[in-house]
């Protein structure tokens, strides 16, 4: 336990001193502000009688019960945050396995005590800490500013924020097991980020394999969904799990265990041939 809190505790210092802490942070910040001064609302009674969105007038025909607006908005936004907080938190942590094998610095790392399966362990561990209090930040003051403006808190919207660390944490494994590789931040980052787009595109995959002539291709494409992780359907079931009942059937379907299973099967897979392949590694 000692060794695992030093190294995160390196982790975070290395992020502090190489600004990463610092923008990582700071972004999310000016976005909450953002956010906080754009959005006026007028409520009577419990109902929306009026609403300016980014300095402009929304035009209320009829009284909008504040609860349904809540969990509408609450909803809708959910999707932008899914790509936010995703993207922030890869462009944050892919570093952590390449620098971490620069010359030098890996020497100092591979002289102390500790196995090298340990050692990265303790790096993703902190990753993962650093990207999940961002997700707690950035969503947990989201949900304040909303509560704050309309005395209305879904806490759905707080809990919609696990799958989204789920999904990061199976983007992380992936970029350890690219830096572990490559040694380069910039070839994690890409890549993690085109398995992202990737996984998106796959969710069409009975489309995509019914426009195929042969039926090997066709077994190729599903078996490649099926591996890869599933960010188009955890990025439907955070609008599913915020918004609740009120969502269409066919939006609830994505709540199902499958999408959950095979993404998470595919990060561990991710860092188990990270580990392999870093203890086997000569630097």
């Amino acid at each position: 336990m000692k060794v695992l809190a030093a190294n995160i505790e390196d982790v975070m210092r290395e992020a502090a001193a190489r600004w990463t802490l610092i923008a990582y942070f700071f972004l999310s910040t000016i976005f909450i502000i953002i956010f906080a001064s754009a959005i006026n609302l007028d409520i009577v009674d419990g109902a929306l009688a009026g609403a300016k969105l980014f300095g402009k007038e929304v035009d209320m025909r009829d009284s909008i019960s504040i609860e349904k607006l809540v969990l509408g908005f609450e909803t809708g936004f959910s999707v932008f945050l899914y790509f936010l907080c995703t993207f922030l938190a890869i462009f944050a942590t892919a570093h952590l396995v390449p620098r971490m094998q620069e010359k030098g610095t890996i020497d100092l790392y591979l002289s102390r005590p500790v196995s090298r399966v340990k050692l990265l362990m303790s790096r993703y561990v902190a990753g993962l800490i650093l990207a999940g209090s961002n997700v707690v930040y950035l969503m947990g003051a989201i949900w304040l500013i909303v509560w704050w403006k309309t005395d209305v808190a879904n806490p759905r919207f707080l809990l919609g924020g696990s799958i989204i660390f789920l999904v990061i944490a199976v983007l992380l494994a992936f970029a350890f097991l690219i830096g572990v590789i490559t040694s380069s931040t910039a070839v994690s980052i890409m890549t993690t980020y085109g398995l992202f787009f990737f996984g998106l595109m796959l969710a069409a995959h009975d489309k995509i394999a019914a426009a195929v002539s042969k039926e090997w291709q066709a077994n190729l494409i599903d078996g490649m969904y099926w591996f890869f992780p599933k960010t188009a359907e955890l990025g439907q079931a955070v609008v599913a799990f915020v918004g609740g009942s009120e969502l269409p059937e066919q939006v609830l379907k994505v709540l199902t265990p499958a999408p959950f299973l095979t993404t998470a099967a595919f990060g561990v897979g991710c860092l188990i041939l990270a580990s392999w392949l870093f203890t086997r590694k000569e630097f």
